[in-house]
Formats: structure tokens, C-alpha cells, sequence
């Protein structure tokens, strides 16, 4: 086993790897920017290393500074986690040659198989369906004639990464050149690469993904499927395991389609196989995330394995301790993203000081989170504050708990998500499980502004919300000191202050 691990990352992720480490007895190194020298997971880590100001160009993406503080305290391994670095080949070559081991797939899988033009290529090799698109990278010039030959409406992906970032749907001719100008962009800023493709829009699917891991003998098993439909703008906001869509029969052939493009691209260590399921029933492949996944802890509390712990000792070289016919899912359980953006401005990212983090508690909860009382949300980082993992024997005992769970948990200093879960939780479509991943978009609108409206001639009601709506402008967050116009999202907002301070 190792003997030291440095964990180039931060927030969330960064405490949630700590904590694995110290239960396998390995001393952790965290790295931090200006902006994180007071972060959550430097006071955990039991070694911690200045890399640089707060831009993460300049600190959780420079190569050079991540191995120099590995070098300098003597780490043998890197954990990556997830975003930054955790899918940049270059830099698992970068740590191979300074002698570190890279907790992850190998450079080589991870540029065959982190680059989705390049996977969707391999899926077809193997016989696994995917969604017509392009067979490689675009260039521009080439753009007009493949986009003709995909279909409208279309969407153009970065090959080099996932997220939404650098996607942008095309619905006519007309818009493609401006939407490629605009993703290659988004796609260089996020990922260092520019590269894009194109995939045919495939309308109200449901989102499906396996998680995968391999070992360095070439045992591969999947840890079955997690739904992941409820998102916003292509970012994911609630997961689910298992899913309410997939029958025995499809589950097992969607587990073996993930395993056997895994086993074609050589891969090790974790990750996750995405598939879209038409309204049809058909599925496709999407994309394989080449790391840990933000959503991983549903896994964990459905099929009773840490996927850090299993990351670590494959990449210490040890085979994995169970099969396939071993792996079974035991209860339901969800995620909800607690991120700092405010849902009744159209999720406007928040910064600022947490003065108060009190998490939900009790059986089958779990928090894993990157900040407490006192932490500072900087602007510079990705939004995600924590996730709220519940479990429950079955899905209605699961979003029970989960209904609970969201009314206990507070946050206050920004707004958060967590208003939009709670109402989420009691949507009747939600609970039905019947939803795609235009559901956000296609019912949040409508359903919320009659969820708050009042009957005509309620004039206590209406008295009650002018009154809260003059007292929260006094006393309340600032961000509720404001004289924008009313919206329905905004009056939903005070209520829900209302609802918290009882």
C-alpha cells in the first residue's frame, strides 16, 4: 500500500478521499490555493501545500505545481478526484515519469477513452449502439456537409471533457456556425482542448449510467446503474440507484455493453459508462467519464462498496475482491447536489461567507460536504457546497427519508438548491419516477408559479407573505434586501425562509 497520498483537488471531494486515506492508515497531502488556505480539506489533510493564487490556471491545473508539492513531501501517489486534472492524460503521464502512481486509468486509456469521439468509436468497434453523430473531431470546415449528414436538431459536445460544458444544441442550419464558435470556446476554457463533435438530439431521453472498475489484471465488473435524468442545462442536480426505468433484462444488457467497452479500451481503476434511453426503450452510448463521479456515493450505499478504497488498491496493484455474480443492490438511495445558487434567480452561482452549515442527520443519511459554519464560498471554483445522500429500503421509504432529511438540513450566509429539492421531493411526477431530462425545464415554470399563487380573495394569505416579504427585507439574508421586481420564484423564496425560521 501506499505510504503517502497527495490529493490534488479541493472542496467536497478532497475531504471525501481524505477521509478513505486515514481509514487505510495513509498520511494525506492537500494542496491548496490563496483562496482555499483555510478550506475544510486542508484542516482535515495531514500535510498541506501552498500552489498558487486562486485562479485555478494558476494553481489546480498547473501540472508542474501539483508534482513539485508531491516531490517536495514525498508522496508516492496522486489522487485526482474529479474535474481539474482528474481526466487530463498529460498529466497521469506527467506522474508516471516523476514516479508517482496516478490513482486512475492509465494515460493511454484515458486519452483513448476520456475523448468522446474517440469512445463512440470503440462503442461501435464492439458492437454497442450510439447515437448517430460524428466519427471524429470536427473541423470547421467540414462542419456544414457532417452536420447535414447527422440531422437537425443536433448537438455539438467537447471531445475532451463533459459536464454541458461546451455543448450547445443546434436546432437549424442557420445557428451552427455561431453555436461551434461559442462551444469550441467553452470547451478550450474548461478543458484545455477545443476539439468538438457532433451527435444527433435525441428528444426526452432518460440518462442512465454504469459504474465501472477495472483492475491491472484485467478483471472489469460494473456496480450497476444510477439514475441521473433530473438536470439542469445538461449539469446533473439529482441521482438515483438504481433506476425506476430499467428492467432485469435491459440492466443486464446495458451492465454488459459498459463492461465490454471498458475491456476494449484497456481501461483500470474507476469509472462511469453514460448511456441515453429513448422514449422508446432503445439505448445508447454516450460518453465514458474516465474518473470518480460527483454522483459515486449512491453507489456506495447501494451495493455496500467504497469506490475510493477500490480505486487506491487497484492502482497499489491489488486484483479486486469480488465478481460480477457478487455485486448486488441492497435498498434505494439518492443524491441531491447542495450547491451555492440561488433557484429563484435561475440558479444565479452565489459567493460569500457560510454562517451557518447545520446538515441533516439520522439513519440512512449521509453528508458529504466540502465546507462548515464559517467557510468562505469563493467565486472562483465550481458552485457544489455538498451532497445529501439518503438511504431507504425501497424507493418511497428513500424519498421519505429524503423529504425529511431535506427539511432538517440549513444553510445560511447564500442562497443554496436546497429550496428547488424540497419542493422536487413533492412533485407528483417525481415520486411517480416519471421524468426525462427535460423535466426541469419543461415543469418547474408552470408548476411553481401555481404551487404560489394565491386563490383570489385569500387576503390573510396575501397579508401574511406582504408582511413576511417586509420583515425578510429588514432581517434577512441580503440577498433578500433587494428591490428587483417580484417573480414567482422570489416570493417562493420567502416563503420558504418563512417555513425555516418557525
Amino acid at each position: 500500500m501506499f505510504e503517502k497520498i497527495l490529493v490534488a483537488n479541493r472542496g467536497e471531494i478532497a475531504v471525501r478521499v481524505t477521509r478513505t486515506c486515514r481509514e487505510l492508515g495513509i498520511p494525506v497531502v492537500a494542496v491548496f490555493s490563496d483562496a482555499d488556505r483555510d478550506g475544510l480539506h486542508v484542516r482535515l489533510a495531514d500535510e498541506a501545500v501552498h500552489i498558487g493564487p486562486a485562479a485555478a490556471a494558476e494553481s489546480y491545473l498547473d501540472i508542474d505545481r501539483v508534482i513539485d508539492a508531491a516531490r517536495a513531501r514525498r508522496a508516492d501517489a496522486i489522487h485526482p478526484g474529479y474535474g481539474f486534472l482528474a481526466e487530463n492524460p498529460e498529466f497521469a503521464r506527467r506522474c508516471r515519469e516523476a514516479g508517482l502512481v496516478f490513482i486512475g486509468p492509465s494515460p493511454e486509456a484515458m486519452a483513448l477513452m476520456g475523448n468522446k469521439a474517440e469512445a463512440r468509436r470503440v462503442a461501435r468497434e464492439v458492437g454497442v449502439p450510439t447515437v448517430p453523430g460524428s466519427l471524429a473531431a470536427l473541423d470547421d470546415a467540414d462542419a456544414p456537409a457532417e452536420a447535414e449528414r447527422v440531422g437537425f436538431p443536433l448537438l455539438i459536445k467537447a471531445a475532451a471533457g463533459g459536464g454541458g460544458r461546451g455543448m450547445r444544441l443546434v436546432r437549424a442550419r442557420e445557428d451552427l456556425a455561431s453555436a461551434l464558435v461559442q462551444a469550441r470556446s467553452e470547451a478550450a476554457a474548461s478543458f484545455g482542448d477545443g476539439s468538438v463533435y457532433l451527435e444527433r438530439h435525441v428528444e426526452r431521453p432518460r440518462h442512465v449510467e454504469f459504474q465501472i472498475v477495472g483492475d491491472l489484471k484485467g478483471q472489469v465488473v460494473h456496480l450497476l446503474e444510477r439514475e441521473c435524468s433530473i438536470q439542469r442545462r445538461h449539469q446533473k442536480l439529482v441521482e438515483e440507484c438504481p433506476s425506476v426505468r430499467l428492467s432485469p433484462e435491459l440492466r443486464r444488457e446495458m451492465g454488459e455493453a459498459a463492461v465490454a467497452l471498458a475491456r476494449a479500451g484497456g481501461y483500470q481503476n474507476a469509472g462511469t459508462v453514460e448511456f441515453l434511453i429513448d422514449p422508446a426503450g432503445k439505448f445508447y452510448f454516450l460518453e465514458m467519464n474516465a474518473r470518480l463521479q460527483v454522483e459515486h456515493p449512491v453507489t456506495e450505499m447501494v451495493t455496500g462498496f467504497d469506490l475510493v478504497r477500490l480505486q487506491i488498491e487497484v492502482a497499489a496493484g491489488h486484483a479486486l475482491p469480488f465478481r460480477q455474480e457478487d455485486v448486488r443492490a441492497h435498498g434505494w438511495a439518492m443524491e441531491f447536489r447542495i450547491t451555492a445558487e440561488d433557484p429563484y434567480r435561475d440558479f444565479l452561482p452565489s459567493a460569500g461567507t457560510l454562517r451557518l452549515v447545520r446538515p441533516a442527520g439520522g439513519p440512512g443519511v449521509r453528508d458529504d460536504s466540502g465546507y462548515d459554519s464559517g467557510s468562505t464560498v469563493s467565486p472562483f471554483y465550481d458552485s457544489l457546497l455538498s451532497k445529501l445522500v439518503v438511504w431507504g429500503e425501497d424507493r418511497p421509504r428513500c424519498l421519505a427519508r429524503a423529504k425529511r432529511a431535506l427539511r432538517e438540513y440549513r444553510v445560511s450566509g447564500v442562497p443554496t438548491s436546497l429550496p428547488f429539492f424540497r419542493r422536487l421531493a413533492l412533485d407528483p411526477e417525481f415520486i411517480a419516477g416519471d421524468f426525462d431530462t427535460s423535466y426541469v425545464e419543461r415543469r418547474w415554470s408552470s408548476a411553481l408559479s401555481q404551487e404560489i399563487a394565491c386563490p383570489e380573495g385569500d387576503r390573510t394569505k396575501a397579508a401574511l407573505v406582504a408582511a413576511a416579504h417586509a420583515f425578510f427585507r429588514l432581517q434577512g439574508p441580503r440577498e433578500l434586501r433587494s428591490v428587483e421586481p417580484r417573480s414567482a420564484w422570489r416570493e417562493a423564496g420567502l416563503r420558504e425562509q418563512m417555513r425555516g425560521r418557525r
